[in-house]
C-alpha cells in the first residue's frame, strides 16, 4: 500500500527541504538509523524532497529491519535514485564499501512499556548498537554525526523557577526497570563524549524533547496520538495519572532542522537540547488545551488511575521545563507552538482516513 502524504506534511517537507544548511549536504552521502521511526523517516523524506529541486543531490542510506515495511512507509520516496534502504541490524557491527560522510543515529526502543517488559533488549539496543555506529563513524572519518538521545537523561529535577540546561541532570533511579532506557541513553552520551575524546569522532548529541507531528504511524500510541485521537473521534481523553508531570514538546519540521543545525554547527561531543520552550507544561494542562482548543469544548478530560501496583511504563513524575538556550545560541529558534502542532497534526490525520481503524 503506497504511503500516504498529508497536505500539512508535504507543506513540514518542503519547509525543511528549504532550510539553510540542508544544502550543505549536497553531494554528500548521509546514513540514517532508524529510517521507518517518525523522525528518521522524516528527515529521509525532507532529503528527498530536497534531490527533487535543482541543488545537488544528496545521496542517502537508510538502515532498516524491514525492506517492505520501508517500501511501504515511503511510498514514491521508496524510488528516489539517491535513496538507498540497507537491511542491517545495529547490533551487528556495520561494514560499507562506499564512504559515508555524515551520519543521523536515530535508531532506538522508543516504546515505554518495552522499556519494562523487555529491559535488557532496551539496553542492548541503545549501547551496543550506538557503540557500532560510533565504530562505522571512525573508521569512515565522518566530517559529522549526530546521535539522537532523549531529555529522559535528565531524571528527575528539583522544581525551579529556572529552566533545565544541559548540565542540570537531575536523578535517576537505577534500580527501577524502566531506568533501562534513560540510563542507557546516558551512556551512550558518554561515550559518544568519549570517541571524540580519545578518536576524533565528531559527534554531537541531541537531548529531544517528545517529538511529534504528520507523519506518524497509526498504530503510535504515545501520550500526543492518544490525545489526537480524542479530539479526532470525539472521545473523552482519559488520564491513568493524575497529569501532574511536566512535558517538554517539539513540532517535527523544527527537530529535524535543530538536527541538520546540529550537523553543521554542534560542537563535538557536546550535548544540545532540541525543544520549544512555550510547550513545557504538565500532562493535565496538555489534555485541557486539547479538549479546549482542537476539540472546541466537546470532550472531557477524565482520570482513571489505577492501583499503584499496576506499573504501565510510565515515567516518574518530574517538573522538568528545558531550556532551549543553547540551541538558539547556535542561530536555531522553534517556530510551532503547542496547539499549533496539535492543529497541524489533528488537520494530517483527517487526511488519512485509516488511522482512526
Amino acid at each position: 500500500m503506497p504511503s500516504f502524504i498529508s497536505t500539512q506534511e508535504k507543506a513540514d517537507l518542503a519547509s525543511i527541504a528549504g532550510y539553510a544548511d540542508l544544502s550543505r549536504l549536497s553531494g554528500k552521502t548521509i546514513l540514517v538509523t532508524g529510517a521507518t521511526g517518525l523522525i528518521g523517516s522524516a528527515f529521509i523524506k525532507a532529503v528527498v524532497t530536497y534531490n527533487r529541486g535543482p541543488g545537488q543531490p544528496i545521496t542517502i542510506i537508510g538502515l532498516v529491519r524491514d525492506k517492505e515495511k520501508a517500501k511501504d512507509l515511503f511510498g514514491s520516496f521508496y524510488d528516489d535514485p539517491f535513496l538507498t534502504f540497507l537491511r542491517h541490524d545495529i547490533l551487528t557491527p556495520l561494514h560499507l564499501e562506499v564512504p559515508v560522510h555524515f551520519i543521523v543515529h536515530a535508531a532506538s526502543i522508543t516504546t515505554s512499556s518495552l522499556f519494562v517488559s523487555h529491559p535488557v533488549e532496551t539496553i542492548e539496543t541503545t549501547v551496543l548498537g550506538s557503540r557500532n555506529l560510533l565504530e562505522f563513524a571512525k573508521q569512515q572519518q565522518v566530517l559529522a554525526m549526530v546521535y539522537l538521545s532523549s531529555m529522559e537523561v535528565y531524571g528527575r529535577v528539583e522544581e525551579s523557577e529556572q529552566r533545565t540546561t544541559e548540565k542540570d541532570l537531575g536523578s535517576i533511579d537505577i534500580l527501577n526497570v524502566r531506568s533501562s532506557y534513560s540510563e542507557s541513553k546516558r551512556l551512550v552520551e558518554c561515550m559518544c563524549h568519549s570517541y571524540y575524546i580519545e578518536y576524533g569522532v565528531p559527534v554531537t548529541i541531541a537531548r529531544l524533547a517528545q517529538t511529534f507531528g504528520p507523519g506518524i504511524g497509526k498504530q503510535e500510541n504515545r501520550v500526543f496520538a492518544q490525545f489526537a485521537r480524542s479530539a479526532l473521534t470525539g472521545k473523552d481523553i482519559v488520564l491513568h495519572t493524575t497529569g501532574q508531570s511536566v512535558g517538554n514538546y517539539c513540532y517535527l519540521s523544527d527537530a529535524i532542522k535543530a538536527i541538520v543545525t546540529l550537523l553543521f554547527h554542534g560542537a563535538p561531543g557536546d550535548a544540545y537540547t532540541i525543544v520549544n520552550e512555550e510547550t513545557s507544561m504538565t500532562i493535565a494542562e496538555m489534555a485541557s488545551l486539547v479538549a479546549c482548543s482542537i476539540a472546541n469544548n466537546t470532550i472531557k478530560v477524565i482520570f482513571d488511575i489505577p492501583p499503584q501496583d499496576k506499573n504501565l511504563g510510565y515515567a516518574p513524575d518530574t517538573k522538568l521545563r528545558l531550556s532551549s538556550g543553547k540551541m538558539n545560541a547556535l542561530g536555531w529558534h522553534a517556530e510551532v507552538n503547542l496547539e499549533q502542532a496539535y492543529q497541524r497534526l489533528v488537520a494530517s490525520l483527517r487526511e488519512e482516513k485509516d488511522f482512526m481503524q
